[in-house]
């Protein structure tokens, strides 16, 4: 069994091309237009291969000024990348924790989903 079949689907006997899945994160606020702009349209900064039917479809919705007709293109756009599997939402979150030998109780892994070590008033030393 392909251990990647879940994440990037493919027909049978079909190869990866790995040139068109983005392997770059990105914590910067923005809408979908620039989203798409960054990380799946040709010439983006963080583009590593492009569909020619949705790269068409930027600069229509760039150009369309009814705000519904925009939307309908952007979605179109999100289901084409969901369809072909551009993407692969994977997270994981590298913090690296230190705790040395005088900490008590570090506080890490209180706040589920916290990545710091939290809340601080619960932080202890050991005794001297």
């Amino acid at each position: 069994m392909d251990p990647l079949a879940s994440v990037f689907p493919r027909r049978q006997g079909e190869r990866y091309d790995w040139r068109i899945y983005p392997l770059a994160l990105s914590g910067a606020f923005s809408n979908t237009a620039t989203r798409l702009a960054s990380f799946i349209v040709k010439g983006g900064s963080n583009v590593y291969g492009s569909y020619p039917d949705i790269d068409e479809l930027f600069p229509l919705q760039a150009d369309e000024l009814d705000p519904k007709k925009r939307a309908a293109i952007l979605e179109k756009m999100q289901q084409l990348v969901n369809e072909k599997a551009i993407n692969a939402p994977i997270w994981e979150l590298a913090f690296l924790n230190g705790i040395g030998p005088r900490v008590g109780e570090s506080s890490l892994g209180k706040i589920p989903g916290f990545p710091y070590t939290a809340p601080f008033e619960d932080i202890t030393l050991k005794g001297t």
